[in-house]
């Protein structure tokens, strides 16, 4: 008895530590795997909003609106906000015409430095963005603020497209010929709501605020409400995107809760 006593103890004292070792290995794996799919859907996020601007280029408006969520939000310029993917289509085949490129038509929709972010739970995504539309009609330049949500099938799709302009002009040239947006824009379709914020372009300003907290001090951002900018929220119109539930606050004012970035 005391020999098999004695045999058990130096067993259990040999395989305890190795139990230790394997559990802290598969810890170590699964924040390894959860790292790895934060960067996958990061780069998928990217891909996506970068194909949105090549459909834009030749007016591939099906393809364009098959990248969003059936019940995705759109809101470009000072348009107001389309609800909806058929919406979206829509807008876009009635605004610029029907799917395909056209004779003496160029919109190339060039896009530029991404900050794309995830929620701890992995299925939520925004990206901040800068396009330079170089357009038939003139330049623009919006800034994006979009959101991201992973389907069951686990493709990214835009849940909300946010593309305020920061300038428009002529191709006279912006210096002197910019065009202030002092009013929402007037051609059809009509959206299903007002524009979420009313705000005045270069030579003015508008700070689109950052769905993301400073990335080094951890302070949200605090939109600027001068009188340059001069950017106001119709009656009414937060209530109406809170209820949407598009991933971002409806007074566009606080960032999301990022994760620690070791995570």
């Amino acid at each position: 008895m005391r020999l098999l006593l004695t045999t058990a103890a130096a067993l259990l004292a040999f395989t305890t530590p190795a139990m230790a070792q394997e559990t802290e290995v598969d810890a170590a794996l699964d924040q390894l795997e959860a790292r790895i799919d934060r960067l996958e859907s990061m780069n998928e996020i990217e891909i996506v909003q970068r194909t949105y601007g090549y459909f834009v280029d030749k007016g591939q408006w099906t393809h364009l609106s098959n990248l969003f969520t059936e019940d995705a939000t759109l809101e470009i310029g000072g348009k107001g906000i389309f609800i909806g993917r058929e919406r979206v289509l829509e807008y876009m085949q009635t605004a610029f015409g029907p799917d395909g490129a056209n004779v003496g038509m160029i919109t190339n929709h060039m896009q530029f430095q991404p900050v794309v972010n995830i929620s701890p739970d992995g299925d939520t995504g925004w990206l901040r963005g800068r396009a330079w539309v170089m357009a038939s009609s003139g330049w623009g330049l919006p800034l994006y603020e979009d959101a991201f949500e992973r389907g069951e099938d686990g493709v990214w799709r835009i849940s909300r497209l946010t593309g305020p302009f920061t300038m428009y002009t002529n191709w006279e040239g912006w210096g002197e010929n910019a065009l202030n947006n002092t009013w929402p824009d007037k051609f059809d379709p009509p959206p299903d709501l007002p524009p979420s914020t009313v705000y005045l372009t270069y030579p003015a300003y508008y700070i689109v605020p950052f769905h993301y907290p400073n990335p080094v001090t951890g302070e949200a951002f605090a939109p600027d409400t001068g009188q340059v900018g001069a950017y106001h929220r119709p009656p009414g119109t937060a209530e109406q995107i809170e209820s949407l539930q598009v991933g971002r606050p409806a007074d566009g004012t606080q960032p999301i809760a990022l994760p620690p970035p070791s995570e």
